[in-house]
């Protein structure tokens, strides 16, 4: 009995001197848990616009800032309204949509324009025949009910000394446009970098008339992003980090597009694969096109376009430019 138990306690001192010996498990990740939750407000249904936050949220760009990112998908309310009531922390709007809430005095503010110049414009189908502001005469516009693009369109019209009255203006709201030229309206507004790259892939030619070819006024800033003022004075390193892995997943999307375009697509599988590669290609010179890094604005576009806002009765009164936008966020290059 003395040797078993003498064995015993032998194999016990064995064993504690070899846990001893053992390494020392390395320390866990920073979790999920301990992330920081930061919500994106979305305007529209997923698309190449936001395909830089996508690819900071796949490649650990947030994570490495302490932030987990939650998109959430467009609500009731326009983002400006949301965001300033601080229902989310950050918003995809538009220079028009902040014009409007900062005449309205709503606290918000642009943080970063996502694309550096306006790539909107008046589409029709070749067969249309609709080539110059001139031939809109007669013709029935598919719009949104904003009457900002009326104004723009009549704008357009004049210096082309044509006849804004005799467009006929059908609310189309958020019908897709190829179904709405083909059945109710001859033209509308559209983003080249979706629906103009989709009507090259379906191999439907449009006549296209840039908005900002037509006036300076009108190569404003959509869309931008914007979060509201208390975010601003009182959690700036949020917007900061924020702003960096933004950054980050913008520059990556512009030099690798097609890498960029396989994260988003991962994320959102349901888009249409063609579509999205051939849509990031033509992004990629976009985002941040001339300007000195992503998502820098310049105070003479807010100020152009709120001019043409005021002049046009679209706005009561004018609003401060450098109210209405921010650069200081932004990374430095």
């Amino acid at each position: 009995m003395k040797k078993v138990i003498s064995l015993m306690l032998t194999l016990i001192m064995i064993s504690a001197v070899l846990a001893g010996c053992r390494p020392k498990a390395k320390p866990e990740p920073q979790s999920v848990q301990e992330l920081e939750e930061v919500t994106v407000l979305l305007d529209w249904t997923p698309n190449t616009n936001y395909t830089g936050m996508y690819v900071a949220d796949a490649k650990g760009y947030y994570q490495e800032e302490g932030l987990k990112v939650k998109f959430l998908p467009p609500a009731e309310g326009s983002v400006s309204q949301l965001t300033a009531a601080g229902k989310t922390d950050f918003g995809i709007s538009y220079q028009e949509e902040v014009t409007y809430a900062r005449v309205a005095d709503m606290p918000v503010k642009a943080v970063a324009a996502i694309i550096q110049h306006n790539t909107s414009g008046l589409a029709s189908p070749e067969e249309k025949g609709i080539t110059t502001p001139k031939d809109f005469e007669g013709k029935r516009y598919g719009g949104w009910g904003s009457p900002m693009e009326e104004a723009v369109i009549k704008a357009i019209m004049a210096k082309h000394d044509a006849d804004f009255s005799k467009v006929r203006i059908v609310n189309i709201g958020s019908t897709d446009f190829f179904a709405a030229v083909k059945r109710d309206v001859d033209f509308a507004w559209i983003f080249w970098g979706w629906a103009g790259i989709e009507a090259e892939l379906r191999g439907m030619k449009l006549n296209f008339i840039k908005v900002a070819d037509e006036d300076p006024a009108f190569d404003y800033y959509t869309p931008v992003l914007i979060t509201n003022e208390d975010t601003l004075n009182q959690r700036p390193e949020l917007v900061k980090k924020f702003l960096k892995a933004t950054s980050r997943g913008y520059e990556f999307a512009i030099a690798e597009p097609q890498q960029a375009a396989e994260l988003f697509l991962k994320a959102v599988p349901e888009l249409n694969r063609d579509l999205v590669l051939a849509s990031q290609e033509y992004l990629a010179k976009e985002y941040q096109a001339d300007a000195p890094r992503w998502g820098e604005m310049k105070e003479s576009v807010w100020k152009d376009y709120a001019d043409f806002m005021f002049e046009n009765g679209l706005i009561e009164k004018n609003i401060d430019p450098k109210a209405a936008f921010t650069n200081e966020f932004l990374p430095e290059k």
